[in-house]
């Protein structure tokens, strides 16, 4: 499935032009990223004759939401193993929860500790042995289906462009998409969280070296906000009337903005940013602000 290219803008200074590519608008709830890293794992689950996915993610996991949505449509049982055993007594004041047990995924919490040992075999063999056997999906869905799945992302009227920018969780997205790139075609990838760890995790699946990973734009951290980046967000939307995500996306169209300011591209570039979606989770990080007594992102586009 292709999706749309929307131009932006050309910086006036420096003639670089700007396009989104709306991978938000592929479906209206499994979108973006997540629809990409699902569709060959479906496929997968189906051929191995799974009647259950099992996967991890925290308490507004765009993930968790796309699989519990993704396996009901699919017409499979879904289990998410959600970090934060608090979280079991707040369900009803969770957006991405209350969406993920409507679609009849069963949510099972586990404490911090033992949510990081979800990649650890004994971990996951007291999951089978509670809930059956199950076609395991890993947090955030990266595995080399998932990353078959985003090589799809860029299509041949991409070809134009010399930089593809997009936000890294995983790693699983960006590593598509460097193994789609053209080779004149340079790809930047900006980190939703801190540390180096994700050139590893992103060398397992990339087959090209024609990346860079952009750190510097994470606000914090995973799920860091600043009443900078909402201000810059409502801006975005009013401005263009595209919706981007406080986590992911939104950091990263805010890098490349700051970095086009600062001259980091060369004259008359032609920049692709990825829309990876995750839409469904501001309306979990609006309560959180509303709490802190801090601005909140609009929604009416």
């Amino acid at each position: 499935m292709q999706t749309q290219n929307q131009f932006l803008f050309t910086d006036a200074q420096r003639n670089v032009t700007v396009y989104i590519k709306r991978e938000d608008a592929i479906h209206p709830i499994v979108s973006g990223n997540k629809y990409r890293k699902l569709k060959y794992n479906l496929v997968e689950a189906r051929a191995q004759g799974n009647a259950a996915l099992l996967t991890f993610g925290g308490a507004f996991s765009n993930h968790i939401a796309a699989t519990a949505y993704a396996g009901k449509e699919a017409g499979l049982k879904t289990i998410g193993v959600v970090r934060g055993e608090e979280l079991s007594e707040k369900i009803e004041h969770n957006p991405t929860l209350t969406f993920a047990v409507s679609c009849g995924m069963q949510l099972h919490f586990v404490t911090r500790a033992q949510y990081r040992q979800k990649n650890d075999a004994v971990f996951l063999d007291g999951l089978a042995k509670k809930f059956g056997d199950y076609y395991l999906l890993p947090e955030g869905g990266t595995n080399a289906l998932a990353v078959k799945g985003c090589e799809e992302i860029l299509t041949e009227s991409d070809a134009a462009f010399d930089f593809i920018c997009c936000a890294v969780g995983t790693g699983g997205t960006l590593s598509g998409i460097i193994n789609s790139a053209l080779p004149h075609q340079k790809v930047l990838g900006f980190p939703a969280l801190k540390g180096d760890f994700l050139k590893d995790e992103i060398r397992i699946f990339a087959q090209s070296m024609s990346w860079e990973l952009i750190p510097d734009y994470h606000f914090g951290g995973y799920g860091k906000v600043s009443t900078e980046l909402i201000s810059f967000l409502n801006g975005f939307s009013a401005d263009y009337r595209i919706l981007l995500d406080p986590v992911y996306t939104g950091k990263m169209v805010f890098g490349v903005m700051d970095m086009i300011s600062k001259g980091y591209f060369p004259d008359y570039a032609k920049i692709l940013l990825i829309h990876t979606g995750g839409l469904q989770g501001i309306q979990g990080m609006n309560i959180r602000l509303e709490k802190d007594k801090l601005p909140i992102i609009n929604t009416h586009v």
